[in-house]
Order: structure tokens, then sequence, then C-alpha cells
């Protein structure tokens, strides 16, 4: 009998262990909340990340290989994508040319590209006619990339991007926002390798929780 007890207090304490464990990343150290959170365009099934950057940020250079390798295998649940900062003219201008290669189809093909040609190849880019150069070698004229840069679908998104950053507490690139409702850095994850932790930690969190919410009634 005292040793039936013993197992059962020996169990007991093993199962008191467990749901004591301390989550892996803590609100307030490694990521932070935005408040309010802010609505998200992902599908019910899908969790928006996004990266808040600017071509213009070295960091966010280094950062890049990182984020190609983690797309490579980011799982089908998260809906990726990229938000330019404007934290000075110099930045709108590679602001505007991210959302003008977007609408003129060849963001994806000139993405790292752009970040070798500021930061290794040390190419000079004082104005928009600077930028417009670069993108004659992905099959656009100066003078359509320039259109594309003064253009009101890209005016638009740049306003969008100058009004979201603030409200998600960017004040740093690169940033990473997760459902519209966590921000996460270098220096909260403790390193740029180990953002996407601190997000895959993020994103399961949110699915979990929709997952416990009761279904809508009809």
């Amino acid at each position: 009998m005292f040793a039936r007890a013993l197992l059962l207090i020996a169990g007991l304490a093993a199962g008191s262990a467990v749901l004591a464990q301390p989550v892996p990343y803590q609100e307030g150290t490694h990521y932070f909340r935005v408040d309010p959170a802010q609505p998200t365009t992902a599908p019910a099934d899908k969790v928006e990340v996004i990266e808040v950057f600017s071509y213009a940020c070295i960091h966010c250079a280094h950062f890049e290989p990182i984020v190609a390798e983690w797309k490579k295998t980011a799982p089908a649940s998260i809906q990726f994508s990229y938000m330019p900062a404007v934290f000075n003219p110099t930045w709108e201008v590679f602001a505007r040319a991210f959302y003008a290669a977007e609408v003129l189809g060849i963001q994806k093909q000139s993405h790292e590209a752009l970040f070798k040609a500021i930061h290794e190849e040390k190419r000079p880019f004082r104005s928009g006619e600077d930028v417009a150069k670069f993108y004659t070698a992905y099959g656009k004229t100066d003078a359509q990339f320039l259109d594309a840069m003064k253009s009101f679908g890209v005016e638009m998104k740049l306003n969008r991007a100058v009004q979201q950053v603030p409200k998600y507490g960017v004040d740093g690139t690169p940033t990473v926002i997760v459902a519209g409702k966590y921000r996460v850095t270098g220096g909260s994850a403790g390193s740029m390798e180990k953002i996407f932790d601190v997000v895959k930690f993020l994103v399961d969190k949110e699915l979990a929780e929709r997952a416990a919410k009761p279904a809508a009634k009809s």
C-alpha cells in the first residue's frame, strides 16, 4: 500500500514537472506583442509572416540568405511577404523600387541582386533614375520602371507601408511580424539566425489558439 502511494505521488510529481516546464520563448524578452493587434491579409487557414526591411539596410542584406533558406522549408500554413520600411528619403526610393518591381513582375528575380549591388558592389543609388538603370537588366526600360515607381498602384502600396510599419512598433530592420500580433528582431531572438525559431514558436502558438476556439455557429 505504501509503495503504491509512493508511485502515485511520484507520478503526480512528474506530471506537475511537465506542466511546470517553461515555454522556450518569453513575451517581452524573445518577442513583443503588437498592441493593438493589426489586421492581416492571410486567409483563415494561414498565418501571416511579414519581414519589415529595406534594401538600404546592411543587416537586412545579411539576413536575406537566412530568409531565402527558411522559405525553402516554410510550412504551407505560412503566408510570407516583405514590407519595406521608410525611415528616410533614401529608403523611400528603395521602397518605391520594391513595389514597382512587384507590379512589373520582376521583384523575385531581382531581390537578392539589388542587395548585392548596394552592399557588395557598392553601386551608387542616389535617385530613382539610378535604381531604374539597375532594373534594365530585368527587361524593363528606365522609363517603364520610373513610370511604375510613380504609378497610383505603387503609391497606394507605399502609403500603406508608411502607415503600417509604425503600427507594428517597428523602429529598426529587419523585424519580423507574426499574425499581426507579435514582433521579433535579431536582438530579441538572440541572433538573426534564431529569428525563425521564435517565428515557428509563434506560428504554432497562433495555430493552437485558433484550434482551441469553439467553431462559430452558422
